[in-house]
């Protein structure tokens, strides 16, 4: 049972106190502490059977989505840079959940990786049901000379071919009913000058999320994308000015960021059979920020 709560005092709202953290953060480091769902979120049998990889799944939104996977019957292949720590957490989640939770660490900036990230799933599981293109790479600037060529690569390689490479080497694989989820972002809409490498990234997977789920739909299989607004995970003081993590998420209507389970059970809907019409669409949740 859920009681009924007013969305702008359910989660914490800024300032807050939370220090820099070197790149790429860490869940046990986050003030406040991150919600993904661990006391809240109660499945109720919508993936019994699905078997998932699901990348950046050590922390921030894809710990959530991981959680609620496995809460909802899914397998879950996890998949990250090297937060060991966070991903060793996550794993206990998915396996106190019952389901059996496999870790994968490496760069997916390499299309190798990729290749063995999906084949291990085929490995591991037997079948690969649901992808999730999850992890980002971003960095905050005051200009937009102060991008340099490496670091722009890397934020495309991360965040756009890592996309490419997976899609390549699971569609083939992927049988009738799947599901591929993106994680693209209210950047993608309405751009800051100082996340532009990052935004730009993110109005690549609306636009690849789009023309992919036309291809894929011959293979019945559904493609869409999340949008989220500020959400609070390990890479906001990680990458962001500490004036701006602590005031992270007031422009938004409720005046406060995002906890990650607050979007994990989107990516539950857009993995399951209760969302067999949809593809092809950018879903928000940006705290009241329009996606045009």
């Amino acid at each position: 049972m859920q009681t009924i709560q007013d969305p702008r005092q359910q989660y914490p709202s800024p300032p807050y106190p939370q220090p820099d953290q070197p790149y790429p953060g860490t869940d046990e480091n986050m003030a406040p502490t991150a919600d993904h769902g661990e006391k809240s979120y109660q499945g109720s049998g919508k993936l019994v059977g699905r078997k998932a990889l699901i990348t950046g799944a050590d922390s921030g939104i894809g710990r959530a989505v991981a959680l609620t996977f496995a809460r909802e019957g899914a397998d879950v292949l996890i998949s990250y840079l090297s937060e060991d720590k966070d991903a060793q957490e996550t794993a206990r989640l998915v396996e106190d959940s019952g389901q059996k939770a496999v870790l994968v660490k490496g760069d997916i900036q390499d299309e190798a990786h990729c290749q063995q990230l999906v084949q291990r799933a085929i490995d591991e599981f037997g079948q690969l049901d649901i992808l999730v293109n999850n992890a980002a790479f971003q960095m905050n600037h005051d200009s937009f000379l102060d991008i340099t060529t490496d670091e722009f690569d890397r934020t495309f390689r991360t965040n756009v071919y890592s996309l490419f490479f997976l899609c390549k080497a699971a569609l083939p694989l992927m049988k009738a009913g799947g599901s591929i989820i993106n994680t693209t972002s209210i950047q993608a809409y309405q751009p800051e000058p100082t996340l532009f490498a990052y935004a730009a990234t993110k109005g690549a997977i609306v636009n690849m999320t789009k023309s992919l789920a036309k291809e894929a739909m011959e293979s019945g299989i559904r493609v869409n994308a999340v949008a989220p607004g500020p959400v609070w995970t390990p890479l906001i003081p990680a990458t962001m000015p500490e004036e701006k993590v602590k005031s992270f998420g007031e422009d938004s209507l409720l005046e406060r960021a995002a906890q990650p389970i607050e979007l994990a059970p989107i990516y539950v809907l857009l993995a399951s059979q209760e969302a067999s019409y949809i593809t092809g669409m950018i879903y928000g949740a940006t705290g009241g920020r329009p996606i045009a």
